[in-house]
């Protein structure tokens, strides 16, 4: 009898709360970049796929096109600052154990190129250079098929536990569902 979990049939998605809290973060990253877990909706919507996944790092890849497009005719900067972000909260992700979770509390993008659909498949790696019990921070490359700089980044990330008494997105105790509970409440 095997303790792992079914190969997941749908190409984008999220899984269940319990399945996310019982694996380290990379082995989650790493059943999505060997398509055992969906690819994260937000890589379909934008084209990107993970390419590598180690302890610290990540790799995401993409390729540019017109979809993307700002009124100026260049790939819109939330496309690129998105593949940044993405990487290096993976490679943050990838450092986590069992049980914990992050969220990006902070993104600096500088962007040195623009970015068009001739320019081929693009490149964003993102590095672990801190994880914390709280807080992580993390710097990424965004770079062309010729390695040419097109944007780097630096993020924070909060790192948290997921309560054990509740899934992820679950509202707390006491709280209405859809609704976040307030801090105040009863004060």
């Amino acid at each position: 009898m095997t303790t792992e979990p079914p190969r997941s049939t749908a190409v984008t998605g999220v899984v269940t709360a319990d399945v996310l809290v019982s694996l380290s973060g990379l082995e989650f990253l790493q059943r999505i970049a060997d398509g055992r877990f969906p690819a994260p909706p937000i890589a379909e919507l934008l084209g990107f796929e993970p390419k590598e996944v180690e302890m610290g790092r990540a790799v995401f890849v993409s390729t540019p096109d017109s979809r993307l497009y700002n009124p100026i005719g260049s790939a819109h900067g939330g496309y690129a600052a998105t593949l940044l972000d993405s990487c290096m909260a993976c490679a943050v992700h990838s450092m986590l154990k069992a049980g914990q979770g992050y969220t990006t509390v902070e993104l600096k993008v500088n962007f040195v190129r623009p970015l068009s659909a001739d320019m081929g498949e693009i490149r964003a790696e993102g590095k672990a250079i801190h994880v914390g019990r709280q807080i992580a921070s993390a710097e990424g490359r965004l770079t062309d098929a010729r390695g040419r700089l097109l944007a780097h980044a630096t993020t924070t990330c909060l790192v948290f536990s997921f309560p054990a008494s509740r899934g992820v997105g679950e509202a707390p105790d006491g709280a209405k569902s859809g609704m976040a509970a307030d801090p105040h409440e009863g004060a």
